[in-house]
């Protein structure tokens, strides 16, 4: 909590013990980087809270589709575990022989939303194939927190998602990464004026500068802004304190650090 305010990290990946050492450098390895944590959810939890964070939504990806249904029932268990402080999203897989049953399962398991990396998982967000994705996601009220923008690849770029937001238009989609990772600015100029897309603030401070950042903030408005720090990547604290650098009024913070997630994920 900071000055009063409860924090919500919209973004956080977690894995099985067993596999999280493998799954953590595979994303090393996507990006170049080297993970602060350890992608369990013991550690997300502890460095967390020395950041102040009281609550994680917390994801996995399916690379493939045989993959949706173990990790949708993992994550389900880290949070029945662990109620007051973790939301559960699910993840689908346009590949997969049934996105109905797969999205059934999701609600059954009481998860708040789904995700999706397109660039991991690769494909690219405007193919027909994902219509089902979207269609059922948005009969069943499940926000979409997805991974957005590479200027490596073309699978979920400013053009791609906007494409998304107009034919799905009751869709409530989080665009990860100020809703285009590399390439902020041409995301804004898009894809701010659509009122179905949210965007978080993870994988950010560490690629681009503040006036980047801000720019972005006030195309988007702080009332479709959440706070995430894409764990395991990051140290929440450094994300926590770039964050608070940014000098927002307290509605602002508010806004941003629980209450635009409270709206989304309905938690």
């Amino acid at each position: 909590m900071y000055k009063n305010i409860p924090v919500i990290d919209a973004h956080c990946h977690i894995y099985p013990e067993k596999i999280a050492q493998k799954a953590v450098a595979g994303t090393d390895a996507f990006y170049s980087t080297t993970a602060f944590g350890t992608g369990t959810v013991q550690n997300l939890i502890c460095e967390g809270k020395k950041a102040g964070i009281d609550r994680f939504i917390v994801q996995s990806v399916a690379t493939t589709p045989k993959q949706v249904k173990s990790i949708n029932e993992f994550i389900a268990g880290e949070v029945s575990a662990q109620p007051d402080v973790l939301t559960g999203l699910g993840t689908l897989h346009p590949d997969s022989e049934s996105i109905k049953d797969d999205v059934l399962h999701i609600v059954s398991l009481g998860l708040h939303g789904v995700k999706l990396h397109p660039d991991i998982q690769r494909f690219a967000i405007d193919d027909d194939k994902c219509e089902d994705i979207y269609k059922y996601c948005t009969q069943y009220k499940l926000p979409i927190l997805m991974h957005t923008g590479d200027y490596r690849y073309d699978f979920s770029n400013p053009d791609r998602v906007e494409r998304v937001l107009k034919a799905f238009p009751e869709l409530i989609i989080v665009g990860a990464h100020l809703g285009g990772w590399s390439v902020w600015e041409e995301a804004v100029q898009k894809l701010s004026g659509y009122k179905n897309l949210y965007v978080d603030c993870s994988s950010t401070f560490p690629f681009t500068t503040l006036d980047v950042v801000k720019r972005a903030f006030d195309g988007y408005s702080t009332s479709r802004i959440l706070f995430g720090t894409d764990y395991p990547m990051w140290s929440p604290v450094k994300e926590m304190e770039t964050f608070l650098s940014l000098s927002l009024s307290e509605d602002d913070l508010e806004k941003i650090l629980h209450k635009n997630a409270e709206k989304v994920f309905n938690k």
